[in-house]
């Protein structure tokens, strides 16, 4: 009996012990999630942090490249105050990031001195005072720091996308990691900029001009209004009715810019789980939007060859005289910018994007709606400035490559006739737009040349 009680105590002590282990376990696991948790959702939060500076940065150097040719005191007042309101930005940005080190202190005194600078010669501008040669050379300056912080910034993302970096390895006291990652862009760079430089101062792809296209009149959208079964049969056709195995209905969408009836589309051999979405619009039967999604694996279309198959495509739409404008090439597809031609102008208000599949030049995309919103015949006026006039209002330091006639919009919904000048200052190519009727320095574009495609902000 005694050795019974002993035995009984025994396990129940072990009982104990059991019941405690696994306890202590469960709660490791819990405080192991929960610091889990913890760490992703601050990971993200710098991750956010961190992409929004480099985007700001992005910025803060094209209006800077901008403001070194703008020859117009009202245009240049813009762009600069432009560089001030997207300095301020990447510094807020900046300081949520949790990296102490002297490289980063520069980065913050740099953005701090190119927001001040520049807002002192906006003001400078809007009281109609010109800017020295010595404030365009710092221009100058400042741009080629701002374009190697986000040279280096840009390769910093891509580490840490690629998981060779952390915000863990930054964070910690003894690593000095990001100092490393920004080895190429010296402290010297920052601290040689002059301590006087506080006293003074867009389916796709979206591309020049694409984000004003919305009109309230939708002058190109002409016809009387269609019912779903007609919408449907223009989808088929649109389509290829030889190529389609079913064809589903998703009704009216009223909601949007243009009244549509949506539409998915399954191929003939094709990926059931990437139909084709078109939309057609009630009012006349237009084609809105169509995507079709699909693997190109190989490339042996050349982006000319892209062009003209574009082009022919859209002729064979009744859409006549449409030119390419810019691309982008993503994945063995190419999306190209299509714009209106009339007489010689360049009308880019009048755009239509096509996606094309580089393996057999299938058309894999189609959106009209800036075509839709705005086409009609312009009445295009007679230039009161002559070219050579439009010429003279241009920064002195442009290398004019190429010059021609446009009709650009505004973010008010105006449209304005201009002389477009294609050029280069140093490495940098831009567009500026010179008011044909008053000679006003009206937009400059900064023209973006990757190997995969050639873009503009």
């Amino acid at each position: 009996m005694k050795n019974f009680l002993n035995n009984l105590k025994k396990n129940y002590i072990y009982g104990i012990l059991i019941i405690l282990i696994i306890a202590i376990i469960i709660l490791g696991v819990f405080l192991y999630r929960q610091k889990t948790s913890y760490t992703i959702a601050t990971e993200n939060q710098y991750n956010l942090a961190f992409y929004e500076l480099v985007d700001y940065i992005d910025d803060v150097k094209n209006y800077l490249a901008k403001s070194t040719i703008s020859n117009s005191a009202e245009h240049g007042a813009e762009t600069l105050m432009h560089v001030w309101r997207e300095a301020n930005l990447a510094q807020v940005y900046l300081a949520q990031l949790p990296v102490s080190s002297n490289e980063l202190s520069n980065t913050a005194k740099f953005l701090n001195q190119v927001s001040e600078y520049s807002y002192s010669l906006a003001t400078k501008c809007i009281n109609n005072e010109n800017i020295t040669d010595e404030e365009l050379s710092n221009l100058q300056e400042l741009y080629e720091y701002c374009k190697n912080l986000q040279e280096t910034l840009t390769q910093l993302a891509n580490d840490m996308g690629s998981g060779n970096i952390s915000w863990k390895e930054l964070t910690k006291d003894a690593n000095v990691a990001f100092a490393q990652q920004v080895d190429n862009l010296s402290s010297a760079s920052f601290s040689n900029l002059d301590e006087n430089f506080g006293e003074y101062e867009g389916l796709i792809y979206d591309g020049a001009y694409s984000e004003h296209i919305e009109s309230a009149e939708k002058k190109g959208l002409v016809g009387e209004e269609i019912t779903e079964e007609q919408a449907k049969d223009i989808a088929k056709k649109f389509a290829l009715e030889e190529n389609i195995e079913e064809i589903t209905s998703n009704g009216l969408v009223e909601n949007g810019k243009i009244v549509v009836y949506e539409f998915a589309i399954k191929i003939k051999d094709g990926d059931n789980n990437n139909p084709m979405n078109i939309a057609i619009s009630k009012k006349g039967g237009h084609v809105v939007l169509m995507n079709y999604n699909r693997n190109v694996t190989e490339e042996k279309i050349s982006h000319e060859e892209a062009n003209k198959i574009g082009q022919d495509f859209l002729t064979s739409r009744g859409i006549e005289n449409m030119r390419p404008t810019y691309y982008l090439k993503q994945g063995g597809v190419v999306t190209i910018n299509y714009a209106y031609e009339q007489d010689g102008v360049v009308v880019y208000p009048d755009l239509i994007k096509l996606k094309i599949a580089l393996d057999n030049g299938e058309i894999l995309g189609m959106e009209t709606s800036g075509y839709l919103n705005n086409h009609e015949e312009r009445n295009i006026p007679v230039t009161k400035i002559s070219e050579e006039q439009a010429r003279k209002s241009l920064n002195k330091n442009l290398e004019i490559t190429s010059s021609g006639l446009a009709i650009i919009p505004t973010e008010w919904r105006t449209e304005i006739f201009c002389y477009e000048f294609k050029g280069k200052v140093n490495d940098t190519d831009f567009l500026v737009y010179i008011n044909a009727e008053t000679g006003k320095e009206e937009n400059i574009l900064v023209i973006i040349d990757t190997p995969n495609g050639v873009l503009t902000q």
